[in-house]
């Protein structure tokens, strides 16, 4: 995680959006101290293939669809 100056953070903002739209971490400093952390939001944080496969797994596990396929489903109109 890079660190940068609350002057630069000001002055380059738009540039380190851009970075930070890429998944980096950027630590913004007050007189050499933390105190802000830029990051992206939740939703564009890449989550490891694994993981994803884990929550589809479980997901499943608790959604069943008694017997209908989704022929049907989308025949009766269920999106």
């Amino acid at each position: 995680m890079e660190t940068v100056g609350a002057y630069e953070a000001k002055t380059h903002l738009p540039k380190l959006l851009k970075r930070v739209i890429k998944g980096e971490r950027i630590t913004i400093t007050k007189h050499g101290i933390p105190v802000a952390v830029l990051q992206p939001p939740e939703s564009l944080r890449k989550t490891e293939p694994k993981q994803v496969i884990v929550e589809l797994r479980k997901f499943r596990a608790k959604h069943c669809l008694k017997g209908l396929s989704l022929r049907e489903m989308i025949e009766e109109g269920r999106p």
